[in-house]
């Protein structure tokens, strides 16, 4: 009798030991959200799809748009993914650090927006390597091994705003081109596209700084440029690889260069229906260009790899111009 209840009590020790050395992975949202689910077994509920999200940095409307278009897309299906967010900072190697991190958790896919090409083509091979399907999100690496790249043609953007440019001066003038960062695929090909746009034509690029994405810098270096070049025929146009840029150089003109603002045009790239497209309407603007975040459409990719589903290796957004003439319609779809 003593034997049989030693028998039954070690029996249950073990059972109890096994299920407190069960690993049970979590994740913790960055955004606050919950722990991620574990898996189905059992009565238990269905195994939530884990997403980890990299951004570059938050410090760009755009991206904080392109968070919101993620997250939302998410929340329409809340009995299958748990994302989670984390911020680069503009720093490349949080960034690289974020990757790898994701990767130890062992999330079941990656979306990346990476603040530079090169230096995260390395881990997003490495999150492949572990099997682990990554979306490549407006700024591509220097690799073929991810799963998907969804992003808009920068280069025909770029030579749609110099085709552009030249139609409103009318072939010829100075313009000021403030600059995305140049360590990025978008800010070399909206550069290489523009000048696509104004060749055979005496557009004149006579200032041209690397501003980094941020209307800060671009304030500052629209300031440089008003000194540089003070004659009222000196600037003719200014193109902005995004429309902070654009909106620096704007301010800078306007608080700096006594009215310059009024015999300066400014060109975007992003079209955020509360920023640039709002330029445009109050008239700060000549035109900007949509640049789509692709946020829902990473979500939409996501969900069709994570559910064995084939999709496209690259997938080209499309782009509007908005004009004060077309602006309240919507823009016109090029």
């Amino acid at each position: 009798m003593k034997r049989r209840v030693f028998l039954i009590a070690m029996s249950a020790a073990g059972c109890l030991l096994s299920a407190g050395c069960t690993p049970t992975p979590q994740q913790t949202s960055d955004a606050g959200g919950p722990p991620a689910p574990v898996g189905s077994g059992g009565g238990a509920p269905a195994k939530k799809f884990v997403i980890g999200m990299s951004q570059c940095n938050l410090g760009e409307p755009w991206r904080v748009q392109m968070n919101k278009d993620i997250e939302a897309a998410a929340k329409a299906h809340p009995n299958e993914i748990q994302m989670v967010f984390k911020d680069a900072q503009n720093k490349s190697e949080t960034q690289q650090a974020q990757v790898r991190e994701f990767v130890q958790q062992g999330v079941d896919l990656i979306i990346i927006s990476p603040r530079e090409s090169r230096p995260l083509t390395k881990p997003v091979e490495e999150a492949m390597d572990a099997k682990i399907p990554v979306i490549v999100l407006d700024r591509s690496v220097e690799t073929e091994n991810y799963t998907c790249f969804i992003g808009a043609d920068n280069q025909r953007i770029g030579r749609e705003a110099g085709k552009y440019a030249a139609k409103l001066l009318g072939g010829k003038g100075s313009v000021v081109e403030l600059k995305g960062l140049q360590t990025s695929k978008p800010g070399l090909d909206r550069h290489n596209g523009f000048l696509e746009g104004i060749k055979d034509t005496q557009i004149k690029v006579v200032f041209d700084p690397d501003c980094q994405w941020l209307e800060g810098k671009a304030r500052d270096e629209m300031a440089s440029a008003l000194a540089r070049f003070p004659g009222d025929g000196d600037i003719d146009l200014v193109y902005g690889h995004n429309d902070p840029s654009a909106h620096g150089a704007y301010m800078a003109a306007r608080q700096e260069g006594k009215g310059r603002e009024k015999k300066i045009r400014f060109v975007g790239i992003d079209a955020l229906p509360h920023e640039g497209v709002k330029y445009v309407k109050d008239g700060l603007f000549a035109a900007t260009f949509q640049y789509p975040t692709g946020g829902a459409e990473a979500i939409d990719t996501a969900l069709k790899v994570l559910k064995g589903e084939k999709v496209e290796k690259n997938v080209v957004l499309g782009t509007k111009i908005f004009t004060p003439e077309n602006a309240e319609k919507g823009g016109e779809a090029l």
